[in-house]
């Protein structure tokens, strides 16, 4: 089977909802619906969290990360991070720990290197979403953040599956983008029970439509992939090609500032976010 037509068997596999997670990944999908369930109490949310120790770390690493915690006071204890970030913050550091144990297990050095960089690639974008919907576009920050985690998710099952196809990588970034990217990260996405405007943003990222200054979670999204200087290495191409975005180049009117201006106070922020979610 070749490169391509193993893309495209993917891809109608996970059209069809016909989709093979690790086991432990199928426990956290679990964990993730319990906490999105609105009786869900504080107490019973960090006793939930506490079972996923990645999880539960992440969640302390957050809530202490500049973005959180603007008084320089750290917590040190789950259930009061769970209380300073929230529980739609809580659902997507859960998303997180999902895209990353849709990696856990690859064996193969190149194909783990690929999926630390993907992964890299994603907190970049999502730390940088956080931000920008905070202080340029003005949607929902949480939201932003949640679609940065998981706008690559299809990539990430795409690697889990390599093995199984030798070859499957080999080709340039147009096979993908036309045979894989939409149609196995919609299938993941919808898996995963993604919500409708997070869906509509990604399928914004995939069609490349979006406007300077963002206005839409859509616009959040594409600017901070762009914006991200850890490339998907599932979409490298040469920098050479006409309409290759270089992140450096991007600035415009913010306000009385720049978009520039606002990345650079926003730099720790930036930073600590990445940290935390890497």
């Amino acid at each position: 089977m070749d490169r391509i037509d193993a893309l495209k068997s993917i891809a109608a596999q996970a059209g069809r909802g016909d989709l093979h997670f690790p086991t432990h990944v199928d426990a956290t999908l679990k964990l993730q619906r319990a906490l999105a369930d609105p009786a869900c109490h504080i107490d019973e949310a960090a006793r939930l969290v506490q079972t996923e120790p990645l999880l539960a770390a992440r969640t302390v690493a957050i809530a202490n990360s500049a973005a959180y915690n603007r008084f320089g006071n750290d917590v040190t204890n789950v259930k009061a991070a769970v209380a300073r970030v929230g529980f739609r913050t809580l659902g997507a550091l859960a998303a997180a720990v999902i895209v990353r144990q849709l990696a856990s297990e690859i064996h193969d050095p190149a194909l783990r290197a690929k999926a630390d960089q993907l992964w890299l690639h994603s907190t970049h974008v999502a730390a940088l979403s956080q931000v920008i919907a905070r202080r340029v576009s003005f949607v929902d920050p949480e939201t932003a953040m949640f679609a940065g985690i998981v706008h690559e998710v299809g990539g990430f099952y795409l690697l889990s599956r390599a093995p199984e196809f030798p070859g499957l990588l080999d080709g340039g970034a147009d096979e993908w983008i036309e045979h894989g990217e939409t149609a196995i990260g919609r299938g993941v996405l919808l898996k995963l029970g993604v919500p409708a405007p997070v869906m509509g943003a990604i399928e914004a990222l995939w069609n490349g439509m979006r406007a300077l200054p963002p206005e839409t979670l859509g616009d959040t999204l594409l600017l901070a992939n762009d914006l991200a200087p850890v490339p998907s290495p599932l979409l490298e191409r040469d920098p050479g090609i006409p309409g290759v975005q270089v992140g450096a180049t991007i600035d415009f009117a913010v306000g009385e500032g720049t978009l520039n201006t606002i990345l650079q106070e926003s730099e720790d922020e930036v930073k600590s976010l990445t940290a935390a979610l890497a």
